[in-house]
């Protein structure tokens, strides 16, 4: 199975002022759904910021992203696939 990676952008209210607790929450809701799930999508971290979340994810299609969203009650505004990453490694070719 490929795997692509994905950025997901998504709007939550307060989200950068919630507990450490809250967001416990919200990581196992994550936990779980992708459980559910099995294969084919793998949470790899989230930077949150204000009232958004920017969640990197691996996934075989942006259909899985989706069906996560809807098991974990965690709202996708945009999903963007990020062919190619650059860094200051990638100088060195």
């Amino acid at each position: 199975m490929t795997m692509k990676r994905f950025i997901i952008e998504r709007e939550i209210p307060g989200i950068g002022a919630m507990s450490l607790t809250e967001l416990c929450g919200a990581a196992r809701a994550s936990n779980k759904a992708l459980s559910e799930i099995g294969t084919g999508i793998q949470w790899q971290h989230s930077y949150v910021a204000g009232d958004k979340t920017y969640c990197v994810y691996l996934a075989q299609d942006e259909d899985a992203i989706r069906k996560h969203s809807e098991l974990s009650g965690i709202p996708v505004g945009s999903i963007t696939e990020v062919p190619q990453i650059i860094d200051p490694l990638t100088a060195n070719n």
